[in-house]
């Protein structure tokens, strides 16, 4: 691992998420480390199944949860990694913000999800040609190919299909079925073993596949923007004080967040209604 982030080639980062729309670094963190989120995803999502829209369906046996990042042992070290910060920095600038943290989970029955980007373009892409914002994934399982793994169709996150004016917000999330055949063609299929790190953009038309497999896939997510580009509006950061005067400056820097006497449940906005049914 390189020891700080001017070690990684930023001419390399832009061209890998200008051009395909996602980048990974294997082996960022030990199994070991894995295995230590694996046991936090699982019990987080637990306690979000048990109160009402703690973890929302993104389709059968698929959910979506938001997470305190203090609940996360691993935190401070993806955010401190130096690809991370890297990457940050080469896409978003220096003054890049920390907005989301959450998880996925496919369960075993989860089924093909259709095509989409997760929110839609902004005038910053489509008409700028800049990407504000990234998500960083990282598996808490070895991936195989039974469970479920995700589809991507690179170079995708330039694709203007409209609808960013639609009083509906999810118009600008999924393509009309007329363009599938093109993410068809570019589609390749994600493969992240325990301890590997990638950072992508959202806009990139992605989806999740079908879990033939008896496990879930858990994958964790950290959202990050550029200044002004306002996906935190869509979440609620949370931290308390002794936490957020424990991080290292360089953390707080960069964490867009609610400072709190004591944290309190995320209730999540909405389900995605496009994501609720199968594909095929």
């Amino acid at each position: 691992m390189a020891s700080n982030p001017h070690e990684y080639d930023p001419a390399a980062i832009m061209g890998g998420l200008y051009g395909d729309g996602i980048i990974a670094l294997k082996g960022a963190f030990s199994p070991d480390w894995a295995d230590r989120m694996h046991e936090d995803i699982l019990q987080l999502f637990e306690e979000a199944r048990s109160r009402p829209r703690g973890a929302l369906p993104r389709g059968p046996a698929r959910y979506y949860v938001e997470v305190h990042p203090e609940r996360l042992r691993g935190f401070v070290d993806i955010v401190t990694h130096p690809w991370f910060v890297a990457v940050c920095r080469a896409v978003l600038g220096p003054q890049y913000q920390v907005v989301e943290v959450g998880f996925d989970i496919p369960g075993p029955g989860a089924q093909d999800q259709p095509w989409h980007r997760d929110f839609p373009a902004p005038d910053a892409t489509v008409i700028g040609r800049s990407l504000d914002s990234l998500a960083f994934n990282l598996t808490a399982v070895d991936t195989t190919p039974e469970m479920g793994p995700l589809e991507i169709a690179p170079g995708t996150q330039w694709d203007d299909f409209g609808g960013r004016d639609a009083p509906n917000r999810e118009a600008g999330m999924f393509p009309p079925k007329s363009l599938y055949p093109r993410y068809e063609a570019r589609a390749q299929t994600r493969m992240p073993q325990r301890g590997d790190i990638s950072a992508r953009s959202a806009l990139t038309i992605h989806r999740g596949t079908a879990n033939r497999s008896q496990w879930s896939r858990p994958v964790l997510v950290v959202g990050v923007d550029a200044p002004g580009a306002g996906n935190a509006a869509r979440h609620d950061l949370q931290v308390t004080r002794p936490y957020f005067e424990g991080l290292p400056a360089e953390v707080r820097e960069h964490l867009t967040c609610r400072v709190v006497d004591q944290l309190q449940h995320i209730e999540q906005a909405h389900a995605i209604e496009g994501l609720l049914k199968p594909e095929y």
